[in-house]
């Protein structure tokens, strides 16, 4: 029989990053654990709010962790 005193669980990098607007006037802090997918997110405005707003499409920085509560504190 086996064991699920510990069970398995989903190993993830978790991305902190900023996007900046077109203008260089705006700037946005996201955390995601996929980075490609979500910068891809932000170019092509795929979800509506603060980066489609005010066109932030350049990603200027990200930082990775391996732990999600780390990214949140960042």
């Amino acid at each position: 029989m086996f064991s699920r005193a510990h069970p398995m669980r989903d190993e993830y990098i978790y991305y902190v990053y900023m996007m900046q607007s077109a203008s260089r006037r705006a700037l946005y802090i996201g955390m995601t654990n996929n980075l490609r997918k979500r910068v891809w997110e932000h170019r092509n405005h795929i979800r509506e709010g603060f980066t489609d707003d005010y066109n932030c499409t350049r990603l200027v920085y990200w930082e990775s962790f391996d732990d999600v509560a780390n990214a949140i504190d960042r």
